[in-house]
């Protein structure tokens, strides 16, 4: 039977050095756990068991009770790059949709979601689907995810 190596620790990128033992590939949401038991590259069994569910990013490392060091490594997924004219304008449309958004210099990056895709072309975006690793922006309240959030019944603050 196989017992996969127990990992109770996550070292943030850029904190650990070295090679890696080994590498797992996780999707934006794969990303988000506690506990699992994940595959990494090869078919090497690792069992993640965190304290408290943890955001994970690419680069992080995994770290197994024996002392080796797992990469997690951000997979390539269907996303949206978006271009326009107006970047800001597209990028508050999309948080006004708590939508997950990676932000760089001259685009944004979403998931592929037609309904947004339509709104973002209207409003005069330029849009190209590519596959791609995502890594949003952590949200606020979402310690390291944009999580959604309500603003209260009928649009009423919380009181």
């Amino acid at each position: 039977m196989d017992f996969p190596l127990p990992a109770r620790k996550v070292l943030p990128a850029g904190t650990w050095s070295g090679p890696a033992a080994a590498r797992v590939v996780l999707s934006y949401d794969e990303r988000f756990l506690r506990r699992k038991r994940l595959t990494c590259e090869g078919g090497a069994g690792v069992m993640l068991d965190l304290a408290a569910t943890t955001s994970l990013a690419a680069g992080d490392a995994l770290e197994t009770d024996d002392g080796r060091r797992i990469e997690v490594v951000a997979a390539e997924e269907p996303v949206v790059q978006v271009q326009g004219p107006n970047l800001a304008r597209l990028a508050w449309h999309i948080g006004n949709r708590h939508t997950p958004c990676q932000v760089e210099a001259d685009h944004l990056v979403i998931r592929q979601d037609h309904v947004l895709e339509a709104m973002l072309v209207q409003l005069g975006a330029r849009l190209t689907r590519v596959l791609a690793p995502f890594r949003p922006e952590g949200g606020a309240y979402g310690h390291g995810r944009t999580l959604g959030h309500d603003h209260g019944p009928h649009g009423f603050p919380h009181g």
